[in-house]
């Protein structure tokens, strides 16, 4: 018996947004929505690939990727667990783990000693930066079919949506 042959990727697109289409949905909407998720899905699987290759758990990612953005380079243990949706007892373990590991540091802070702050080492800078740079070259092969204005363009209209997310309510 021969095996069942997979959808391509944009079959599965176009196959999802008729089906939301004959549910009600606007098909513009759904093109461009189901799209986007479409694109996530896979370059999540990727990302996900990416982390056992970098022996990081998603949460540590999270962690990382965190105190890399943070505008003062450190952020609290609280801080953290709060933007990673995890309790704060999770986040402890998981800071104690990163610090064995030489990824990140605490610290008291200075201003209120009842504190501590997380910031990341040289090595977890390292790592972050590592990631960040193999994930570019994913990034780039599945925006490759794209020229450079388009690419900017397609940049300027999510930002356009993003910035209606913010006046949004739903």
């Amino acid at each position: 018996m021969a095996a069942a042959r997979r959808r391509s990727i944009r079959d599965q697109h176009a196959q999802d947004v008729a089906t939301y289409v004959a549910a009600g949905g606007e098909e513009s909407v759904q093109r461009v929505i189901t799209g986007l998720y479409a694109v996530t899905r896979k370059l999540d699987q990727w990302y996900q690939r990416q982390f056992v290759d970098l022996s990081l758990s998603q949460g540590e990612w999270a962690v990382l990727s965190a105190l890399a953005r943070a505008p003062e380079g450190c952020l609290t243990p609280s801080h953290l667990a709060d933007r990673s949706s995890v309790a704060p007892s999770s986040m402890t373990h998981r800071l104690d783990k990163m610090s064995a590991r030489g990824l990140l540091e605490r610290r008291p802070d200075e201003a209120n000693r009842t504190r501590t702050l997380v910031s990341l080492t040289d090595d977890g800078w390292a790592l972050f930066s590592t990631a960040i740079r193999e994930a570019n070259v994913v990034e780039s092969e599945t925006l490759a079919a794209l020229s450079d204005a388009e690419r900017h363009e397609l940049a300027r209209l999510l930002e356009a949506v993003i910035t209606g997310l913010d006046d949004s309510e739903g």
